[in-house]
């Protein structure tokens, strides 16, 4: 009896089998994936590792997401892009999306923070007489490029530490001369995403230099996060924590294991020098795993935080109306809870 049961469910699948397409038959369990289109702040380097690393071992297949992974122009070109729907979700700096925002209606959200904090620092010459302490730079010349995120946030800092608009002298300089303004001694001191400067400490040796933090100042600013429009939330929200999910595993991989972080990073940039790399790596991940994310977890914030980030944006900006934590931020897509420090 149970043989003749099994013969006819086995006849039965047949039957059905025979009904379906050729090429659904011959995938079986391997349905198609979706694309996904992610757009990089800027090009690709270690800051940005984990995002390779979850392409490279199949983490985002295993959501069902094929990603393709871009080089950016910046935040603000990064958040265009994900408004404008060229893609489905981008890194930009948060700062810049809250200008964003106050500035007229954007459809797009945080849903991931990668940098807990905002990267900013100004690098001095010891030898100029600059120390740890932002009072040191007190008359100095400091090289900046005419408009960049460290630059335009240095009056919360000023405000913090009470130093005064023309507390120093600003030398306006590309970013391509930054490095050898400050070998040369033209200037003493300079604005540096803080995992940017790995090739300034390629040149000088770090012992001769001072690194200025403007976190370590009082300024606590969230950095990059992951970004999506409200319209691919609303349509594909599971396309969205599929993303998250996948991207976290690998940033907790790369935390555990930098050097496979690494080699994925290389396989799409080969050219990248491994020590530079490795480098920058060391000091990028002090920014995504820190004393908050400990508490919090990783990609994630703590509201009255972000609350008086947009208040320092507002007034330094001298923006008219400011938006709310809420319409900056959207917390229902993030993966379960992971409180990783940076001793991890």
């Amino acid at each position: 009896m149970q043989r003749r049961h099994f013969l006819r469910s086995v006849s039965s699948l047949s039957a059905a089998a025979a009904l379906l397409p050729a090429h659904t038959w011959a995938q079986g369990a391997k349905p198609a994936l979706t694309p996904v289109k992610f757009t990089l702040d800027f090009k690709v380097t270690s800051q940005t590792a984990p995002f390779f690393l979850a392409a490279a071992k199949g983490y985002y297949a295993q959501e069902g997401l094929d990603v393709q992974i871009d080089v950016g122009a910046g935040s603000v070109a990064s958040l265009t892009r994900v408004a404008s729907g060229a893609y489905d979700l981008g890194l930009g700096d948060i700062s810049a999306l809250i200008e964003a925002h106050a500035k007229g209606s954007l459809p797009v959200q945080a849903v991931y923070q990668y940098y807990n904090r905002a990267p900013f620092v100004i690098i001095g010459r010891k030898d100029r007489g600059i120390t740890t302490q932002m009072a040191s730079l007190k008359g100095k010349k400091v090289a900046a490029a005419a408009v960049e995120s460290t630059r335009r946030s240095w009056p919360m800092v000023a405000e913090q530490q009470k130093l005064g608009s023309d507390f120093f002298e600003w030398v306006t300089t590309d970013f391509s001369a930054r490095d050898n303004v400050m070998v040369r001694g033209d200037v003493d001191a300079a604005t540096y995403f803080h995992d940017s400067a790995v090739s300034l400490f390629q040149r000088m040796p770090p012992e001769q230099l001072s690194v200025l933090s403007y976190a370590e100042a009082g300024v606590h600013l969230y950095g990059n996060a992951i970004v999506a429009s409200t319209a691919l939330m609303k349509d594909k929200p599971e396309l969205v924590r599929g993303f998250l999910r996948a991207t976290q595993r690998a940033l907790l991989d790369a935390l555990a294991n930098p050097s496979e972080a690494l080699a994925a990073v290389r396989a799409r940039e080969p050219m990248l020098r491994d020590d530079q790399e490795r480098a920058r790596w060391a000091i990028t991940r002090t920014y995504l795993a820190n004393a908050e994310t400990a508490q919090v977890g990783l990609g994630r914030i703590q509201p009255a935080v972000l609350q008086q980030q947009i208040a320092q944006i507002g007034k330094t900006f001298g923006l008219p109306q400011l938006p709310t934590v809420q319409a900056v931020w959207n917390t229902g897509f993030l993966p379960t809870a992971v409180q990783q420090g940076a001793g991890a």
